[in-house]
């Protein structure tokens, strides 16, 4: 069991480091395509943000743990809206314009009612999982589509990045996926492992340890672009993650290999659901996330690990 521990250890270090050189190489490359904060984060950085889910949850279905890829996905989307948004929100409220809210609130609300509808049979299919990803695209048009000619200044994170040609971009980002991909596998297999040997299931391991160390990219990317200023950067992070996790993880997960999954999945599809609507109403009342609505928000994330670990979800 130290070795699985160690594993998880490295993994979680490995998709932290790898998250950071991928989405600050990203944000350069990005930047050269004059992207408006609110698209890099909602498509770039929500793409790279979610590369941990990703391989993660493609790993489980294929060695036989549908529950964990799944789990991971649920688990990170309550992660994503409670942790992330609700601890960058703590440290620096964030502020939206409510046309970029009344333009990019109903895909995530479009994923989100899709993914509650997809999975309450408790499996998704290959065919499903081919739509997911055509709907993604459909997404990824529109997002682009809808990006102005807003003006992008940020600062740099580390001198690593300064001064450094476009190829040196895509070069950092090609080293970060790669600690994703295998941070991800270590991580994977001591989560398996520990959960089967404990008699936990790899439901409640996917929804807690493994989803909280797949949105450690999400944490760092939303709280750097909140102080950098750029509070629609991290709304658009978490957005654009959430979306991606259900369209772009669980559907290619489901087009290589089919998700059949036999833990009661109900209960965690609606808390989902829910936490995904709280964060909405939070924000269509203000335009903006205060301390107070971070408190919320984290308090429900709370609640939710609560819950599972003692059986109430």
């Amino acid at each position: 069991m130290l070795i699985d521990l160690l594993k998880i250890l490295l993994g979680l270090g490995a998709l932290y480091y790898g998250g950071e050189f991928l989405v600050t190489a990203c944000i350069r490359i990005a930047k050269s395509l004059n992207l408006s904060p609110f698209a890099i984060g909602a498509t770039v950085i929500g793409f790279g943000t979610s590369a941990p889910e990703l391989t993660v949850s493609i790993l489980a279905s294929l060695q036989g743990a549908p529950e964990l890829a799944m789990g991971n996905v649920i688990g990170s989307n309550v992660a994503n809206v409670g942790l992330v948004l609700g601890l960058t929100a703590i440290i620096i409220p964030l502020t939206i314009r409510p046309s970029l809210f009344k333009t990019e609130a109903p895909p995530l609300i479009a994923a989100t009612l899709l993914i509650l509808w997809l999975a309450w049979d408790y499996q998704i299919s290959r065919l499903e999982g081919v739509v997911m990803v055509l709907l993604l695209a459909l997404f990824l048009w529109f997002a682009l589509r809808k990006n102005n000619d807003d003006e992008i200044s940020f600062e740099e994170e580390t001198s690593l990045f300064a001064g450094r040609n476009l190829a040196w971009q895509w070069l950092l980002a090609l080293f970060g996926l790669g600690c994703l991909l295998a941070g991800a596998q270590m991580l994977v297999d001591g989560a398996v492992n520990i959960a089967r040997s404990l008699g936990v299931s790899e439901w409640m391991i996917g929804i807690s340890i493994v989803a909280a160390g797949t949105s450690m990219p999400e944490i760092a990317s939303s709280i750097i672009a909140a102080k950098k200023g750029h509070g629609e950067m991290a709304i658009g992070n978490i957005f654009g993650s959430n979306i991606f996790n259900i369209l772009m993880v669980l559907g290619l997960t489901a087009t290589i290999h089919p998700l059949k999954i036999s833990e009661p999945i109900q209960p965690d599809l609606l808390y989902c659901a829910g936490t995904t609507f709280l964060l909405l109403a939070l924000l269509y009342r203000g335009m903006d996330l205060k301390k107070l609505d971070g408190a919320i928000l984290l308090g429900a994330y709370t609640f939710y690990l609560g819950a599972k670990s003692g059986g109430i979800l």
